[in-house]
Parts: C-alpha cells; structure tokens; sequence
C-alpha cells in the first residue's frame, strides 16, 4: 500500500481525514497482517477475522491523529520494502514533493516508527542496543552496502535537498529522544525499581502527553493546511527539542549507574548484615558456617548479580545534581525542578509518616533509614553495646550522630563515580537533617512500645515538598515533638534521675554501710571459691544489709538490686578490654590471647568470692535505654574497684587490730632483731593501710562526687534524649578513666599493689604466731633460730611493695603531666604516703 502523500501544496486536501478509497486499503492491509499472523489455523483466522470486521467498523480509531499512523506502522513493519513506489529516488521529484514526502515521514520518525525514506540507523539492532540510549534515524541514503546491499543498490543516485537535509537532521534527535524516554518509562515502572522511580516515570509520562498532543496538531495542519511545511514543522518542535533533550539527558544520567555492582560486592555487603544478625542472635561461629554451607551446596546463582538500581534517595540526588548544574537555564532549572518534586512525593510521605509516627513504611528500601528487624527491645536484657539503641533502626549510608563508622555492616559498597547507591545515597537537600530524622523517628518508636499514643492532632495536610522552607519547618517540629515527649516520659514519668541516684549509691559506695554489713556477714562465704560460693545465700545477706540500711528513697529500689559473679578478675578483664581497644601495643594482647584454656579455667576455680563478687542492677523498658547493659558494666567495673580497695582497707585495720594484742605489744629489749622486724612489719602494714586510703579518698572525694555533681546540673538542663544519653557514658568514661582504669601502664602497677597488700594482710595470723613463737624461745633463753626466714619473707613483702609504689607513682606523675591532669591530687597524696615513710 503506497502511503497516503499529498501531491504538491496547491493540491494538498484542506479537510480531515482519509478517503473511502484510502481508508479501505489500510483496513484491508490490517486484516491482510493479521491473517498471515494466524496462517494455518482456520479458527483463529476466522475469529481474526470477525475482530477485523470490528475493527474496520470503528472508523473514528483509525482516521483520530496519530492512531492512523501507528495502524500504518502496523500494517508495514518495514515500510521500505514494500508498495508500488518502492524507495523512489527522491532527487527525481519536485522539491516540494521531497518536502510533502521527508514531512509526512517526520511526523511517523518522532513517535519512534519508522518512515519510507528516513530509517533506522544500519548499526541499529533492537536485541543488542540498549533501549535506554534510544533509536537512531537516517535518511536512507546513508544506508550501507553491508547493511542491505538491494536496498543500497536503490539509493546510489537518492540524494536529499541541501536546504531540507539540514532541517531534517535538526529534527530527527526528537526520534532518538523520544524512543529513549519511552523505553525508560516502560522499564522503570516496574516494581522493583520502587515509588521513587515510579513517580518520576508519571511526571515524564504527563509530559510526553504535551508532546503527543503537539504531535496530533501538527498531523491536523499536515492534513489540512496548504502552507504547512518543513520549516513551520521546525519552528513548532523547536523548543520541544529542548525539553526532550533534557529528559533524556536525564535517563541517561540515571541509566548510568557509573559501572555496575559485582555480585561479590553486593553479596559481601549481604554477608556483612548476616554475620552481625548471627551474632546478634548468638548463631555465630564456623560451625553454623559448615551446616549452612550444606544447605547452600548446590544453589549456584550469584546473590546480587544485577547489581543496585538506582533507585530511592539516589535518583532524587541526580535530579537535583542536574538541577544545580543546570542552573543557569531557565528551561531546565523549571523541568529538573518539577521532576524533582513529583519524584519525592513518595519520599517525602514515607519521611512524613517515620517522623511522625515512628512506623518505617518503606518497601523497596529507598528511605535514608534503614531497620533491622533481628534486633528488638529484649536484646536489651544482654546486650552490651547497646545493639537496639544504636542498630535497630541506622542511617543506610553507615553514618551516626557521634561520627562514628563502627556499624557499617549492610552498608553497599560506593559506586566508581563515589555516589552510594540506592536508598544509601542521601539526597543533598537532606544531608544536614538526617540525624534529626532518624531520630525522630527513633524516639517515636520507644513511645509507642512504651504503649503511649503518638498522634498529633495538630499536623496539617497541607503538600509538602523536598525544596521548600515549610518542609524542613515540618521536620523540625516533629524532632521537637518527639524529643520532648520522650524526655518527660523518661524524666518524670519513668524517674529516671532517682534511679541514677540510687545506682550511684549502690555502686559508687555512697551508702558505704551496707557494703560493710555486708562483708561482715558474707566474710565466710566470700572467702570460697567462687564456683562454690552460693549466689542465693549471697543475696539473702544482701537484702538483710540493704533492709537494715536503706531509708527512704532507697528502700524503693533496693529490690532491683541483685548479687551476681563475674566471670574473670577485675583486672584481667580490664587490660584485655584496653588491649582489644588499641590503647596499648599488641604485647599483652597476644600473650593473654595465648593463654591455654586449662590456665583460664583453673584461674577462674581458683579466684576468690571477694574477687570475683559484683552488683547487678534491673531496670525496664525504656529506662534500659539508658541504664543499658553497656552502662551496667561500667557501674559493675567501678564497683568492683571500689569494693576491692574497701575489701583490702578492712583486711589492713584487721590487721592493725590483731597487733594491738601481746605478741605485739610486750617489750624484748634482750631480742633487738625481734624488735626491729616487728617495727617493720607495722610500718609496712601502715604504709599499705595509707596507700590503700589515699587512693580510695581520691576516687570518692576528687573523681566520683565532682563528676556526679557534673552530670547532675546536666540532667537539670538537658534538651534532648540523645544528649542525656551521651552525658550518661561521659560521665562514666570519665569516672573509669581519672579512676585510672583505662591505662594498661596504670593498671598493671595499681594490680600488682592491691594484689601485695591483699596478700600481705592474708599473711596476719602467720605474724602473730611467728611473733608468738619469738617470745616463747626468747624466755626459754634459747636461740631464735627463725629469724632469718622472718626477714627474708618481710623482705619480698617490702621489696615487691616498694618497687611497685615507685613504677605507679611515676606513671601517674606522667600521666598528669601530660593526659590526665585530674590525676594531680592523687600525685600529691601519693608523695605523701612515701614521704612518711
């Protein structure tokens, strides 16, 4: 069927529409197409035909603009093989003809089909080019001999006007951007891609409707208007060239994901998020590893081999980087910022709903906040690092509010451009919010598990978008909103400040009565072993002590108050926690890792109740946000440390009691060597006593209360949960560390001390009968043959005592002078002990 062409200007028809002539062929050549489609089945030919017969009947389908040209397209899939007028040479026809031929083509180029003289480009093939890239148009006479020698045998002497070449060459890129824009709405509609992604195919979808709408007027000035002609064609399209091409500037930046992401890559960030959910769950380890792996055995698909799309936060990012680069061009500027809106709408609803009800509503992950729903609130019950706190829900590009990179698992690798993709990638307009945002939401979720409502009756309605004031207005109120719900629900209606008062008490010796009532009664039991201590008589003698001394605001939490045992020694612990943290070289490190496991386990059968004897402390949701397991510890290492220096100030005054009896007091002047030890061992149990007190008014009086104090006028103006939380942990680092427990140097000399006077007050009952038994051989008149080993014993007391004394005093005279200068009190206190020596 030969195309339906006006023949020159004057003769072009001036009304609208086909001929009945015209109009027969092309239906004929529709239902000839369909019947050779179904060729060989006389059923489905004849059901063919009867919709033909339908469809011949709807004659406004195919005389409406543009459907005639898409029936067209159909009834000649290559229009350049077939009719009677088989690729005449143009360059024999009147140049208005060549003009009435290149429009009627142009108007089936730019929607994408191809005409009888201008093609598809010969390197054009629809399996292996990307769609994405859009559709190349020539005029035929650039076709190759290699491409289709009979066609190109056709063309050797078609030559197109110079005059019109160039408006067709003008034109023709609306083909390509078209097609490119058409394909990229059909592939990014699909789910996967995600709201972000389906919004903005819309909006390029609403434009493409100004565009065929322009397309159908133009068919009607064709088929109706005499002076229609190839430079009012240009004139028209000329400034849809421009928006087109910006859109497809666009697609191609967002097709261009800046090389795509190995499946290694993308598994490995899989993997990363599965080992710490294993963990988290207690799954961990390589067994688990070899069963899994028997599951997984024959599965052989690549995990992630498709890579990330661009999708969620990172198209809204590439709109708005093209907006800002194309600032200068009203056009563009207006385009890129309607696109930018209509494409975050879905992200903005999804941002509205987390800051304002806490609820994570998002489905293909394309939000900057990302949840971990392994982790929930009764991992608080054992987790030590504050696993729901910080990991339940997390910003996806791995940042936190205190800069720290520690929990980036999950985290996709970069792309080669830099940009993080997918929902990682945070658009620009919101990088300076996002910690406002997610913890917004974060505190509207520990409400709403607190079983509090957390509607708000005054939010408005009203349309939000990502590029106005009010947005960032609208985020500020519901951070302001649910901080403050939040820290009443914590401050007033959870007690949460006498609670910390009564821990400081427990813990930090406040109310030292109880701990001294209750060495007294356990004195027994904390000299066993502690496997073979009893934790339940421990208790009972706890609550005795506590329910003798607890007045007032005491008595209300001493029953959350429970004696437990430690696993390993105070010390031990310490300097493998300060080795783990890199505070100190590998040295120790490597030999604690070394340690044989027969070595720990007759350590820890070995250790004492007194060593091994700490606090615990219970407290509920949402208060366990704060007192966590992480701030537990840190109360559990400072007591301990205190109950040891209080354990050893009681063995010395023992000690000093025991000497007040006749070995001690009765006069040898016929045995001055007898005298001189016995001086000296009271002099060194003196010494150990004013060591053992000086430190222990030091951490009371000059660390414990002062940062106490601190942290109570914070308490008084504190404005946010964040903030009372990171004071909290301050205030205890700061404890631990003017404690001196967090220096490797520190604490191997202090250990080595506390360790001397415990032993050396274990060794009272031994004094006393080797002073007995002085006395008894002096006035028998005998030779005291004893005296030699006496010395040499007191000797290794003195010596160990000295030497350590001196490498602790000049650390912390070290440290003082240069870290820690809270440790300047203790220097002069400690000068003073060896002064008065």
């Amino acid at each position: 069927m030969e195309p339906y062409t006006p023949h020159t200007r004057s003769s072009r028809k001036k009304t609208l529409g086909l001929s009945s002539k015209e109009y027969t062929k092309i239906a004929g050549t529709i239902a000839s197409v369909r019947r050779n489609r179904m060729a060989g089945d006389e059923e489905d030919s004849r059901e063919s035909n009867t919709k033909d017969s339908s469809f011949i009947a709807e004659t406004s389908f195919v005389r409406a603009p543009l459907n005639s040209r898409v029936a067209a397209n159909y009834a000649h899939p290559r229009r350049s093989s077939k009719g009677k007028a088989k690729q005449e040479s143009l360059d024999r026809v009147p140049l208005e003809i060549q003009e009435a031929l290149i429009l009627e083509d142009l108007l089936f180029v730019l929607m994408g089909i191809e005409g009888e003289h201008i093609t598809y480009h010969p390197d054009y093939s629809p399996e292996d080019d990307d769609p994405l890239r859009g559709i190349q148009f020539v005029v035929s006479p650039y076709l190759g001999k290699e491409s289709n020698p009979n066609i190109y045998a056709q063309f050797t002497e078609t030559r197109l006007d110079s005059s019109l070449r160039d408006l067709v060459d003008r034109i023709l890129p609306l083909g390509t951007y078209y097609t490119a824009i058409h394909a990229f709405i059909e592939n990014r509609s699909h789910m996967d891609f995600g709201l972000i992604n389906h919004a903005l195919c819309a909006a390029i979808r609403d434009m493409l409707k100004d565009y065929q709408t322009l397309l159908s007027q133009l068919e009607h000035a064709f088929n109706t208007s005499p002076q229609f002609s190839l430079q009012k064609l240009w004139f028209y399209v000329h400034p849809t060239i421009h928006t087109l091409s910006l859109i497809y500037q666009l697609i191609l930046d967002l097709d261009d994901t800046g090389g795509s992401i190995s499946s290694s890559e993308s598994s490995s960030s899989e993997d990363e998020e599965e080992r710490a959910r294993n963990e988290a769950l207690g799954l961990g380890g390589a067994g688990l590893k070899v069963v899994m792996s028997e599951f997984t055995k024959g599965d052989t698909t690549p995990a992630g081999a498709n890579g990330i799309y661009v999708k969620g936060g990172e198209v809204l990012t590439i709109i708005y980087e093209k907006m800002q680069y194309m600032a200068g061009d009203p056009t563009a500027h207006t385009i890129y910022k309607s696109l930018l809106r209509a494409a975050a709408k879905p992200y903005v609803e999804m941002l509205r709903t987390w800051v304002t009800t806490g609820k994570l509503v998002d489905p293909y992950e394309e939000l900057l906040v990302k949840e971990s729903k392994f982790i929930d609130r009764g991992i608080l019950e054992v987790d030590y690092t504050d696993e729901y706190w910080e990991r339940r829900y997390t910003l996806r590009d791995g940042s936190s509010t205190t800069g720290s990179k520690r929990h980036m698992a999950g985290v996709p690798p970069p792309r080669p451009s830099g940009r993080l993709p997918g929902g990682a990638c945070i658009p620009p307009l919101l990088e300076g919010w996002k910690h406002k945002i997610l913890l917004a939401g974060k505190y509207l979720n520990v409400i709403r598990e607190c079983g509090n409502d957390v509607n708000r009756d005054d939010l408005s309605d009203e349309e939000l978008f990502l590029d106005e004031e009010s947005f960032y207005t609208f985020i500020e109120n519901a951070y302001s909103f649910a901080n403050k719900t939040l820290l009443n629900l914590l401050l007033k209606d959870q007690e949460l400040i006498p609670r910390l008062r009564s821990l400081k008490r427990y813990f930090f010796l406040s109310q030292a009565s109880f701990l001294t009532h209750l060495l007294d009664l356990s004195a027994t039991e904390l000299r066993k072993a502690s496997r073979s201590a009893s934790i339940v008589k421990l208790q009972s003698l706890l609550d005795l002590a506590l329910n003798n001394d607890a007045l007032g605001e005491d008595a209300l939490y001493r029953e959350d108050v429970k004696v437990t045992m430690a696993d390993s020694g105070l010390y031990d612990f310490l300097l493998k926690v300060v080795n783990v943290s890199g505070v100190i070289g590998g040295e120790e490190e490597a030999a604690h890792q070394e340690e044989p496991a027969k070595k720990e386990k007759e350590e820890k059968k070995s250790m004492q109740a007194i060593d091994a004897l700490t606090l615990d402390y219970t407290v509920k949701f949402p208060l366990s946000l704060v007192i966590s397991r992480k701030t537990i510890l840190r109360y559990q290492l400072l007591f301990r440390f205190l109950l040891h220096l209080k354990h050893v100030e009681q063995s010395l005054s023992s000690m000093w009691i025991e000497q007040k009896t006749t070995p001690w007091r009765c006069r040898m002047p016929h045995h001055p060597d007898f005298e001189r030890w016995r001086l000296r061992v009271c002099l060194l149990r003196t010494r150990m006593l004013a060591f053992i007190q000086q430190i222990l008014a030091f951490a009371t009086f000059e660390v414990l209360e002062p940062n106490w104090r601190n942290l109570a006028a914070k308490l008084e103006k504190v404005t946010t949960v964040d903030q009372l939380l990171r004071d909290h942990v301050d205030f205890l680092d700061t404890c631990l560390k003017e404690c001196m427990l967090t220096s490797s140097k520190l604490l191997k000399a202090y250990s080595r001390l506390i360790l001397t006077c415990s032993t050396f007050a274990l060794y009272t009952a031994s004094f006393t009968k080797t002073a007995s038994n002085a006395i008894a051989v002096s006035e028998n008149g005998e030779e005291d043959q004893g005296m030699a080993k006496r010395w040499d014993v007191l000797g290794k007391f003195e010596t160990n005592f000295n030497h350590w004394f001196q490498i602790h005093l000049d650390c912390v005279q070290f440290y003082a002078s240069s870290e820690n200068v809270s440790l300047l009190p203790l220097v002069v206190r400690l000068n003073s002990v060896k002064a008065a020596s």
